[in-house]
């Protein structure tokens, strides 16, 4: 049997039930309401009203379009799993340990490639487009990026994970992640040391050059430490947004204006090797030299010191 679709259906009702973003919805709203009324009270400046309707706009479309990606990819990985699992992992807590890690891992290269290949930044750009840093920016989620995301995590079904775990540990991840979108929260002591918080993650919200694509982690920060991508959070408060900010608050504009980019770029009269260089290589790469990339600025930026 290659597809068991009554499987597969079974285990979507499973995630629909026990997907734990649903019951910490009103949480959330209850969170951003609490930190406007803060930044109201002692005049924080956190919030742009206009900016954080858009982010609140991008997470309910998200919501919709992730949940047809998500029907697509639990098809796909149990058809892995039940066809060519290596393991039989069970639902106890030890295997829930070993799932942690391994879904942050995924998480890291999956972000971490989002900031280094140009035509998924296309889609993960939605979410840096703020340029303030507050709670709704969490809800700030792209529109595209959930229809390649889950690529990166096809190696759990294979050595055993199962979907509907995988699924509910992947939720998990997006809660914790919620809370390190804030500028109410300092550095956290020791906890700095391996996990994310609010600091390292203000850090790779910012345009600051020593900032650029840093701190790329979901849970753990021990990941960036490992991969050379962590940088700590110092006297230079991080400015937010894109290298070159969207001058709007249109939704459909937040969520297209790279991909415009990108086809202007491929319309050129320019090889192929050229246009097929524009999709993979980092964004800021150019076949004529004229932009800069995060490497280029930060090779700058130590010339100038």
């Amino acid at each position: 049997m290659i597809w068991n679709y009554e499987h597969i259906k079974d285990s979507f009702d499973k995630i629909s039930q026990s997907d734990p973003i649903t019951y910490f919805a009103p949480f959330f709203i209850f969170l951003i309401l609490l930190e406007l009324g803060i930044d109201l009270a002692q005049k924080k400046e956190w919030y742009n009203k206009k900016d954080a309707w858009a982010s609140i706009v991008m997470g309910i479309g998200s919501v919709f379009l992730s949940l047809l990606a998500k029907i697509f990819y639990i098809g796909i990985y149990m058809w892995i799993y039940d066809n060519f699992r290596l393991f039989t992992l069970p639902n106890v807590w030890w295997v829930w340990i070993l799932l942690v890690f391994a879904d942050d891992f995924s998480f890291y290269w999956h972000h971490r490639l989002s900031h280094q290949v140009r035509i998924l930044w296309a889609a993960h750009s939605n979410h840096h487009s703020a340029q303030s840093y507050n709670l709704a920016v969490a809800l700030r989620q792209s529109w595209t990026e959930m229809f390649y995301k889950y690529i990166f995590w096809l190696w759990l079904p294979l050595l055993g994970f199962h979907p509907v775990m995988m699924f509910v540990m992947m939720s998990i991840s997006l809660i914790y992640q919620f809370f390190l979108h804030t500028e109410a929260v300092g550095r956290l002591g020791f906890l700095e040391y391996f996990m994310n918080t609010p600091s390292h993650h203000r850090v790779h919200h910012a345009t600051n050059v020593k900032y650029l694509d840093k701190n790329h982690a979901g849970i753990f920060i021990i990941w960036d430490r490992l991969f050379g991508t962590f940088i700590i959070e110092d006297e230079e408060k991080p400015i937010y947004g894109l290298v070159q900010n969207l001058e709007t608050y249109n939704p459909i504009r937040i969520a297209s204006h790279e991909y415009e980019k990108i086809w202007a770029d491929i319309k050129k009269p320019i090889s192929w090797k050229h246009r097929i260089n524009y999709l993979i290589k980092p964004p800021g790469w150019s076949h004529d030299g004229s932009r800069k990339t995060t490497k280029d600025l930060v090779n700058e930026m130590k010339k100038n010191k």
